[in-house]
């Protein structure tokens, strides 16, 4: 009970000095501010910013961005998340060709699509969701979607909404480990997270097409070694092809503090575990997040594809 409470503590407590291994490369501005001109130019909004991502300068310096569709206020108070929380305003009709249209600009191979959390809307925003993969793929037919998706309160037809439009990769993240769900996600569920994943790879291998599925989580709230390696496990039971994991920032101090800074070795080890499980693709580094190097992740896993075939 002693070793509970302490981990599920909010006791204030103070920053603890970044590690070496999480220096952030700050690339070309002239390509950063480009991004951002254009993003602002069609009134949209990206992940990258929302969520003070530590890789923006990186991204950004090769021309991509992941976007977030829905505005950016969201209807859930996760402990970790950066985007505003509240009652947000109505969906943007012309979002979703003007994410289209910002693909387009960016000549992009392989796009990310994010939300924020649309609770007060009956289908989470899924209608919208699809036909912003719709969009992008008439502007940008060769351009692979990647869709991070919110959990739509378990809602299947919602989730089918989205998989009828037939998103490249579909992403959901899991955040963190079950026992640290309701301080880190307390309005979301672990075992929901789960079903959703379970429920697009069952209707992928029934429609026999190459869609890929993807989770990520962070460390350094409190979890422990053997407990990552544990939803490991899980997500690989519902055959969950690609995981994420990186290591947690607090982006302001009115978020969840760092518990610690993982060492890259235990990433290291993470990511070769994950590949002994069976997961096709796991990108593991402190600095790793959800569209991190995504198009690389989702190459590897169409050659291994490739590969078994031949």
């Amino acid at each position: 009970m002693s070793r509970e409470l302490r981990v599920i503590s909010n006791q204030p407590k103070p920053r603890q000095p970044k590690p070496d291994w999480l220096r952030i490369r700050l690339g070309d501005p002239t390509n950063q501010n480009n991004v951002l001109k254009l993003i602002e130019g069609l009134n949209l909004h990206t992940v990258c910013q929302e969520a003070r991502c530590p890789n923006i300068f990186e991204c950004w310096s090769d021309r991509t961005a992941t976007f977030m569709l829905g505005g950016d206020i969201c209807t859930r108070h996760c402990g970790f998340c950066a985007v505003g929380k509240g009652q947000p305003g109505a969906l943007d009709s012309e979002e979703p060709l003007h994410v289209a249209e910002a693909v387009r600009h960016l000549n992009l191979a392989h796009t990310v699509i994010t939300s924020v959390n649309r609770d007060d809307l009956p289908d989470g925003g899924a209608a919208h969701w699809a036909e912003t993969i719709r969009q992008v793929r008439m502007l940008n037919p060769d351009c692979k979607v990647e869709v991070l998706i919110p959990d739509f309160n378990g809602d299947e037809a919602a989730l089918n909404t989205v998989l009828d439009a037939q998103p490249d990769v579909l992403n959901h993240n899991t955040e963190t480990i079950a026992r640290l769900y309701r301080r880190v996600r307390p309005d979301a569920d672990y075992q929901q997270s789960l079903t959703l994943l379970r429920r697009a790879g069952e209707r992928r291998d029934r429609e026999q097409r190459g869609m890929l599925t993807k989770s990520g989580i962070m460390v350094g709230l409190g979890e422990e070694f053997d407990e990552v390696v544990e939803l490991m496990k899980d997500l690989r039971s519902v055959s969950c092809d690609i995981m994420t994991i990186g290591q947690y920032l607090q982006p302001y101090e009115k978020r969840l503090p760092v518990e610690r800074y993982v060492t890259p070795q235990e990433f290291d080890r993470w990511r070769d575990i994950g590949m002994e499980m069976g997961f096709h693709h796991v990108q593991s580094s402190p600095l790793t997040r959800s569209s991190y190097h995504a198009r690389e992740q989702a190459e590897t896993e169409e050659q291994a594809s490739i590969a078994t075939l031949g």
